[in-house]
């Protein structure tokens, strides 16, 4: 699906009050299918112009886009964006980078420069932001993320599952027992730190109380400038007396409780946790990261079991789909969850910047 980004930024005074605001038509210019406007405080023109840009393509991708034209009546920006002007400005470097990288999960994006009577819209809404700034509130405001009809800015969670252990490699049940990470697991935790820091548009980083799970976040926090969270909410299973077994010797140690295991999520193991309680606490987890990180970007690092069940929340599914769902070491996927109780997965099991240095 082809789409038009149109978006516009300003600030009062440059530097100033500054917002955004941008708008997703259809190809015909006949369909409105996003819109979003927020302001952003003290900043320049040119910082709020990139900001608008970021928030329209973020809005494409979530409409569905394959193909985006953007206009805007910046002509560094779109100069830039095409290649043929320099960044030269420090506070615009971080920015241009995070434009690159989201452009490049479109097949095409192509950018043109427009008079700014051909972009009111977007103009109208980085307005209002402005005044937003200027008066020391906060505007943010967004249509329906496409046809599901929800509504408000989601908070979106990057979903990272921890790198290799001794445990994992040797395909053990690992739960609440502790395990390093292994000279492999730490390159797998640098790349994907490398890769999200290239992403960037992060918020926040929290993580699993164990140690394999908060040095793979702690590698992604130092390469976002982020400090890392600990929420106990985000551990793994406690496996109980099956931690460190296989899954043959877990089978042939408790044979029957074991094949329960499997088909019901209320059967614990021996001394452990079942599945169920494991939702519980993952869904205090996730209610605490919408009431209180509303419409911003969190990257979770965690383990088999939360993962799958925050995928399983925002899918609305049963609990088969734990058992059928499969994630690699370092593997990232997304959920957003929305304040009107909507919810939706845009990504499972991505590893691909893990090959580019294993």
């Amino acid at each position: 699906m082809k789409v038009i980004v149109e978006a516009d930024g300003g600030s009062r005074g440059n530097p100033g009050a500054a917002g955004y605001g941008t708008v997703v038509w259809s190809q015909d210019h006949a369909t409105m299918l996003a819109e979003s406007k927020q302001a952003i405080g003290y900043a320049t023109n040119n910082v709020a112009e990139y900001r608008g840009l970021i928030a329209g393509l973020e809005k494409a991708a979530e409409v569905g886009a394959s193909e985006v034209e953007v206009h805007m009546d910046s002509k560094l920006v779109v100069e830039q964006m095409a290649g043929r002007w320099r960044v030269k400005h420090p506070d615009l470097a971080p920015l241009h980078q995070q434009a690159k990288a989201l452009s490049s999960q479109f097949d095409r994006v192509s950018y043109q420069w427009i008079p700014r009577s051909k972009n009111l819209h977007a103009d109208r809404l980085a307005n209002e932001a402005m005044d937003a700034a200027a008066s020391g509130t906060v505007a943010s405001q967004a249509s329906p993320a496409g046809w599901t009809g929800a509504r408000g800015e989601p908070t979106r969670l990057l979903l990272l599952r921890h790198g290799q252990t001794e445990l994992s490699a040797q395909r053990r049940y690992s739960g609440r027992g502790n395990p390093a990470l292994t000279d492999v697991g730490r390159r797998q935790a640098e790349l994907a730190a490398q890769y999200l820091a290239n992403k960037g548009g992060i918020d926040a980083v929290v993580t699993s109380p164990l140690q394999r799970a908060y040095d793979t976040a702690e590698a992604a926090a130092k390469a976002l400038g982020l400090d890392v969270v600990v929420d106990d909410d985000l551990i793994e299973t406690d496996f109980g007396a099956w931690e460190g077994l296989t899954f043959v010797e877990a089978s042939q140690r408790d044979p029957e409780l074991h094949r329960r295991w499997l088909r019901d999520t209320s059967v614990m193991p021996p001394a452990g946790e079942s599945f169920d309680s494991v939702a519980q606490r993952v869904r205090r987890a996730q209610d605490r990261f919408v009431t209180e990180h509303g419409g911003q970007t969190l990257l979770v690092v965690s383990h088999v079991t939360p993962i799958k069940t925050l995928l399983r929340m925002a899918l609305d599914a049963g609990p088969s789909i734990l058992y059928r769902l499969h994630l690699d070491l370092a593997s990232l996927s997304m959920a957003e969850f929305y304040p009107d109780g909507a919810a939706s997965v845009r990504l499972v099991n991505q590893t691909e910047y893990l090959s580019s240095g294993m």
